[in-house]
């Protein structure tokens, strides 16, 4: 018998750790379910199993799955803790020490990865630990608080573990040189790479690349040229390396050297020769430069590399840099560059750099010069277009276009849809993935469009684009940049779901999120596409998350790999994707949004604001320091000349400003930063300043303060005046100022311009000053009306913006966008406010009767409210007349409206390119093109198209309508309450 049960004790013994693991995956399936506390209370009975029992301590999966519930519950802590108490318990137990350090490396505890690393070190005595320890002092210093004596800590380690083990690694040198490095020890760096440790860089050019560089930090160039000179006789092609390599022979470019950078290496936009290099040697330096480059492509003959040549053009822009350039050799030089290489696609790009030391009439004449030698040249079919196409664009690079005629500027856009069509026959053979010859014709005609619409005004143009571009994407659907164009055609011309459509098409996914969303995001938050704005919040935000939660993942397998070097560069690229301004930006217009879905129903609004923790998890995202701390990721060269910046958009300004707008994208950049950091500041305070408006407004029904002296109510009045105090800063203005502002627009002293390009901000503060005016004694508010404010401030606005709006199709440059963030936060602010009034003044434990004024209101504040009510109301019911006359227009009708635009004269005006496309459609030959081509071009219908376009504007004015129409019905619940 005593056998029997010790027999079933011993079973039951072994299957513990059995027991435990499948614990930890019930936990893990759970939360995977969404059942987040029912697996955080499993996985704490585990832990608390774990304790009782240390044996089981000792299984790594049983942890290691606990850990990951934990990790993707939020809850680091609690598997640090547990992994803490395991290591006491087994402090030689090397896999335990392990998991606690990834549990450190999850937290970013830079200080405590160090220290457990150590221990590792000590107990096994292998490098890698070691060098665990060391990155985690380099992040320390890099990417935490601690100062750079830590590296002399990290080089006596790293000292004392070679003296007696040396290295075996590359990566275990690169980490040992960079920690001489970021002291500034350059000259122990090479001492350490000449050694028997250099022999550890297997690659000959990696192992003098790195020389080169510790050479020019130390300040020996004549060293550094020389090792970069070797460099380049083995690769010519490296560009890179010949900017190294004439920087140091001259001495004239520092700007290298002061640290690594992902960015790619540019040459020197102004350079200073250093006072101790005569005229003479800089001379001779430069002539030697000359001679290497000449021998350089020399060798390279027949060959396709471009370096020797683009070197050949930089030593010439040097020359013209110390004023000593000679500029028909430099300009026979970019000819001679133009005739080897200017049918790649890349000509353009190469070349920049050279011409902006050429002036207006020197880039003219160059443009003749290589308008010769094209007609000179004898090329295949398809290099002749590539360097047809490279030609157009440098003419529209270097501006010429803006101060030509109209006429000949659209011309030239009909031609380049000629020889798109002309040439389309070359792609016939091609996979459809595959970039087809002249693909750029119709990118290129389409700005031209969009740049005679600006001069002229004439929307034409722009329909015409896009139909052109819709061609395009008919005969091949994967040309990213087509659909950019054609997003932002559509969406200035209020068509944004069609717009949204081909954003989708982008399978925009992952890290390009964070790089490509800027060019729909900013349209969308301003638009009544809610449930689209949803949508792409959620996918953004949950990349974001899920990224920024397992990014650590990633970091520790580096270190697992014995990666070093990417161990720093994944923990910096974490940080700026943390830092990031879009992801800022996204959580908070995602709250907002919800308060805006919600606000019809003040219950409803409630719910969301105690999600919210009243508005203060939202005002905790943003501070100075967050602020000045923003990252900017976009990749802005994606966007169209003509919207430089989200924020901006040139099509939306004065028509007829010819300013090339290259000249200016440092400005616009700027402001855009400057613009993102305020707007964040502003959105931040919204939820927060909706909570205490709705507290104001009820404790002054109630009369809490005057009767109660309410201690709650009080600070919700003293935060409400401070967070409005930081709104009114933002613009510029003290609060007094800002009312002062208000009052002069609201009695027509000052006109609406007043408020800038901030209305919405403005009249946003106009309503939450009503609401603390309602509760607040403060001297500042004894003159102020404030329902006569909100309602005269709303009315104006809506109505001015309500009038510039025009139907969509005629007037893209309308303001739809303001009328729809207009009717969604001021108005529905105001409403809420009313609501709340109305809520407050009704007996507890009644419903109120359809009639009669509400019991808890005197007589001045009911008749305010009902005045206010009875304002909104036909404001509201205005616009919503409006969209209803718009919605109701016959689709037939503005079909041949639009259709209208495109047919134009003969010699100029809209319709030259319609008809160019409709005419090589009809007479397309299948034999010529090929089936695929043939068959993508027969299907484009402009009619099609142009019903599309009809369709978009009619779904946003729709959902517009729609946004309104609920804003009516819960105006007439009030309506009938009060």
């Amino acid at each position: 018998m005593f056998h029997l049960c010790w027999s079933k004790l011993k079973k039951i013994v072994v299957m513990l750790p059995v027991l435990k693991n499948l614990q930890a995956l019930k936990a893990l399936i759970l939360e995977r379910m969404g059942k987040s506390e029912e697996a955080l209370s499993l996985c704490l009975e585990a832990t608390e199993l774990l304790h009782k029992n240390v044996t089981l301590l000792m299984d790594d999966l049983t942890l290691s799955t606990l850990q990951i519930v934990f990790q993707r519950l939020g809850r680091l802590d609690l598997a640090t803790s547990l992994y803490d108490y395991a290591c006491v318990k087994f402090p030689n137990n090397l896999e335990l020490m392990m998991g606690l350090f990834n549990c450190y490396v999850r937290e970013y505890a830079y200080v405590k990865q160090q220290q457990t690393a150590i221990k590792m070190y000590k107990l096994a005595n292998e490098e890698r630990f070691l060098l665990w320890a060391v990155c985690s002092i380099q992040l320390q210093v890099s990417c935490g608080q601690g100062g750079e004596k830590l590296l002399g800590l990290a080089e006596g380690l790293l000292r004392k573990h070679i003296s007696t083990h040396s290295l075996h690694e590359p990566e275990a040198l690169m980490v040992y040189i960079s920690v001489l490095e970021q002291q500034g020890k350059f000259s122990d760096a090479l001492e350490v790479l000449s050694g028997t440790l250099g022999s550890l860089i297997l690659i000959e050019v990696d192992r003098l690349r790195l020389q080169g560089r510790l050479l020019a930090k130390s300040g020996d160039n004549a060293a550094a040229a020389i090792t970069f000179q070797k460099i380049l006789e083995s690769c010519p092609d490296d560009w890179e390396c010949f900017l190294h390599y004439l920087g140091c022979l001259l001495e004239d470019d520092q700007t290298w050297r002061n640290g690594p950078t992902s960015e790619p290496r540019c040459p020197p936009k102004s350079v200073v020769k250093p006072s101790h290099v005569s005229d003479d040697v800089f001379y001779s330096r430069i002539e030697d430069a000359l001679a290497f480059v000449q021998k350089l492509q020399i060798e390279a003959k027949g060959d396709s590399k471009r370096g020797p040549y683009l070197a050949y053009l930089e030593i010439h822009r040097r020359k013209h840099l110390h004023g000593r350039g000679e500029k028909e050799k430099f300009k026979d030089a970019l000819v001679q560059y133009f005739s080897r290489f200017g049918y790649l696609a890349c000509f353009c790009s190469d070349v920049e750099v050279f011409l902006d030391i050429l002036n207006p009439g020197d880039k003219t004449k160059l443009l003749e010069k290589l308008g010769e030698s094209f007609s000179s040249i004898s090329l295949t079919p398809t290099k002749s277009l590539g360097q047809s196409i490279s030609l157009q664009k440098l003419r529209m690079q270097i501006g010429s276009d803006y101060a030509l005629p109209a006429t000949e500027v659209e011309s030239s856009a009909v031609q380049m849809v000629h020889m798109y069509c002309k040439n389309l026959s070359l792609s016939k053979d091609l996979d459809p993935q595959e970039s087809m010859h002249g693909e750029e014709l119709l990118s290129m005609a389409s700005d031209i469009l969009v740049q005679l619409y600006w001069r002229t005004g004439n929307i034409g143009y722009l329909f015409e684009a896009v139909m052109m571009l819709e061609v395009g994407l008919s005969i091949r659907r994967f040309v990213s940049q087509y659909k950019i164009l054609v997003l932002h055609l559509y969406s200035h011309l209020g068509a944004l779901p069609v717009a949204c459509d081909w954003y989708r098409t982008l399978d925009v996914k992952n890290i390009l999120l964070e790089t490509v969303s800027h060019q729909i995001m900013p349209q969308m938050l301003a638009s009544p596409l809610w449930e689209d704005l949803n949508d792409l919040l959620r996918d953004y935000l949950k990349f974001m998350d899920d990224y920024l939660r397992e990014s650590a993942d990633l970091t520790f397998l580096a270190y697992r790999h014995r990666n070093y070097s990417k161990v720093i560069e994944f923990v910096q690229f974490k940080e700026r994707l943390e830092h990031s301004n879009q992801y800022l930006i996204a959580r908070l217009e995602s709250a907002i949004l919800r308060l805006k879905e919600k606000a019809d129903s003040i219950n409803e609004e409630e719910l969301v604001l105690k999600g919210l923790k009243s508005g203060t998890q939202v005002l905790e995202l943003v501070s100075d320091t967050s602020c000045k701390s923003l990252t900017f990721n976009e990749d802005l060269q994606l966007r169209p000349w003509w919207t430089p910046t989200p924020i901006k958009n040139l099509l939306s300004g004065p028509i007829g400003d010819l300013l090339h707008p290259k000249e200016h994208l440092k400005d616009y950049r700027k402001d855009w930063e400057t613009s993102v950091q305020q707007t964040a500041q502003r959105r931040s305070l919204l939820p927060r300043l909706v909570y205490l408006s709705i507290q104001c407004v009820s404790a002054s029904v109630k009369d809490n303060i005057e009767a109660n002296g309410s201690l709650s109510d009080s600070k919700f009045l003293s935060e409400m005046k401070s967070l409005l105090e930081r709104y009114a800063e933002i613009f510029g203005f003290s609060l007094n100022d800002a009312l002062k502002v208000l009052l002069d627009v609201t009695d027509g002293k000052s006109s609406l311009e007043a408020f800038g390009c901030d209305m919405i901000d403005w009249v946003n503060l106009a309503v939450f000053v009503n609401a603390w005016s309602l509760s607040s004694h403060e001297p500042m508010l004894q003159l102020v009306d404030g329902w006569r404010m909100v309602n005269a401030l709303l009315a104006k606005c809506v109505e001015q913006e309500a009038r510039k709006t025009g139907p969509l199709l005629c007037s893209p440059r309308g303001n739809l966008a303001i009328l729809v963030q207009l009717i969604s936060e001021p108005v529905t602010w105001h409403c809420l406010i009313l609501q709340s009034c109305v809520r407050a003044s009704l007996p507890l434990g009644k419903k109120k009767k359809k009639s009669g004024p509400a019991d808890g209101l005197n007589s001045s504040l009911s008749q305010a409210v009902r005045e206010s009510v009875l304002s909104l109301h036909g404001i509201v019911e205005m616009v919503a007349k409006w969209l209803k006359e718009d919605i109701n227009r016959a689709e037939d009708e503005a079909l041949d409206q639009l259709l209208s635009f495109l047919v134009g004269g003969q010699s100029e005006g809209p319709g030259r390119i319609y008809q160019v496309l409709k005419d090589f459609i009809s007479n397309a030959n299948e034999g010529e093109l090929g089936n695929r081509i043939f068959q993508a071009i027969k299907s484009w219908s402009p009619t099609d198209v142009a019903r599309k376009m009809i369709k978009g504007q009619r779904r946003m004015m729709s959902d517009f309508l729609q946004i309104c129409s609920s804003k009516l019905k819960s105006l007439e619940a009030l309506k009938q309450q009060i």
